[in-house]
């Protein structure tokens, strides 16, 4: 029986050698590499700056955090997403307040944003205040999700209309772009993700991106617990006093271990992208002659996906089945067998209004957010990797088919 993972990250001996190098200057900390990766990735993604993290939540966190996220504020927030775009805001002390997506993309739908700032929202001076709770509304934090931006443009649009924010999380769309524009290069700082299921890895570590140099730089203070001196600088000059803290911070540094894995990581960028379109397309020829029961990710005209995963989503309908419950139900069932067959498989992401903390704490009903519960219980994140061959793609889609074919 064959074993296929949903996903491996891309190494060789080249990492090693890295971490080698880094391990044998002794400089291990933040320092010299993460400065480099940082610049490598700005550069591949075209914006002026890159603010390396421990992780995107902590990205996510640190941008909203200068950018003036607090209580009594509200911000939309994609009901499909994985759960650390809302946890990010809860840290600044703001309220998450979910909007639909779309089923066909994943990402997050711009009617239902309107609809919500109709229905919900009053103005007031240049404000929007929530007419339930008076929470002003601070922005929106949309999500490129599984390597597919989101409709930014549209989004951007209605910020400028009501003078709302937006701070993008990118986490799974390094690489992305809409035309020849890339994730950071709408006018909105974008995190990044640097996780092992991201097309490349530092194992964890994020990155914000941004064009707006005054927010790096107070980023860079509040990454090193408020500290206007970096450890980098301290010494290289007389390194014995420690430095000021004129404001209270974070401890969300990259380690230069990490940042040696990420040079390495982002020269096989495009290749790794590169390679999962060309898997990503197997799939779809695959399932569209073989399994009429799934659905293949959509990619508008213009937009370049990356496939930090590939998700598709179970028709529910052709099965015969009566709703999404039991949709879902079926869905489950269907991937415990498959990962019996040793094939890997997982739910797209979460519907973040259905887990225990957001659902208790604000009321939410499994279907207030239709779309996002849909693809909750109905999407399939199929294995994706540089190494994963044709034959073994074959072999995924075969157990599938014939898994569904005995569950009928």
């Amino acid at each position: 029986m064959k074993k296929i993972p949903v996903t491996i990250p891309y190494f060789d001996d080249r990492e090693k050698e890295a971490v080698g190098e880094v391990l044998a200057s002794g400089w291990v900390a933040q320092g010299p590499k993460v400065a480099q990766f940082e610049k490598m990735i700005a550069l591949h993604e075209g914006t002026k700056e890159g603010v390396a993290t421990t992780s995107c939540t902590t990205a996510l966190h640190l941008a909203m955090k200068v950018m003036g996220m607090a209580e009594g504020m509200d911000v939309f927030v994609p009901a499909f997403t994985f759960i650390a775009t809302a946890n990010a805001v809860v840290e600044t002390g703001a309220t998450p307040v979910f909007v639909d997506i779309k089923r066909e993309t994943f990402n997050v739908d711009v009617d239902d944003v309107q609809r919500i700032i109709d229905s919900c929202y009053e103005e007031k001076g240049s404000r929007l205040i929530n007419k339930k709770t008076g929470n002003v509304l601070w922005g929106i934090v949309p999500v490129h999700e599984f390597g597919l931006c989101c409709e930014i443009n549209s989004i951007n649009e209605i910020a400028e209309r009501y003078g709302l924010k937006v701070v993008e999380d990118a986490a799974c769309a390094l690489g992305a772009k809409i035309g020849e524009t890339h994730i950071g290069g709408f006018g909105n700082p974008a995190c990044i993700s640097f996780h092992p299921r991201k097309s490349i890895t530092t194992g964890e570590g994020g990155m914000v991106l941004t064009d707006d140099g005054e927010m790096a730089k107070q980023m860079r203070e509040l990454r090193t617990h408020g500290s206007t001196v970096s450890a980098e600088q301290r010494h290289s000059e007389k390194g014995f006093l420690l430095p000021e803290f004129p404001q209270a911070g974070y401890n969300y540094r990259m380690t230069d271990i990490q940042a040696a894995v990420g040079l390495v990581q982002g020269d096989k960028l495009d290749y790794i992208i590169e390679q999962k379109q060309k898997k990503a397309a197997v799939y779809d020829r695959l399932i569209r002659e073989q399994i009429p029961e799934f659905i293949t990710p959509e990619t508008p005209e213009g937009y370049f996906h990356t496939y930090q995963s590939y998700v598709c989503m179970l028709d529910y309908e052709k099965l015969g089945l009566p709703d999404i419950a039991q949709g879902g139900a079926y869905r489950n069932r269907l991937l415990e067998k498959l990962e019996d067959a040793g094939i890997a498989t997982r739910q797209g992401t979460h519907a973040v209004h259905l887990l225990g903390y957001y659902k208790t704490k604000y009321g939410y009903q499994q279907e207030d957010y239709r779309n996002a519960y849909a693809c909750d219980h109905l999407s399939v994140t199929l294995p994706l990797y540089v190494q994963l061959t044709e034959d073994e793609q074959k072999y995924v889609v075969d157990a599938i088919q014939e898994t569904i074919r005995t569950m009928k």
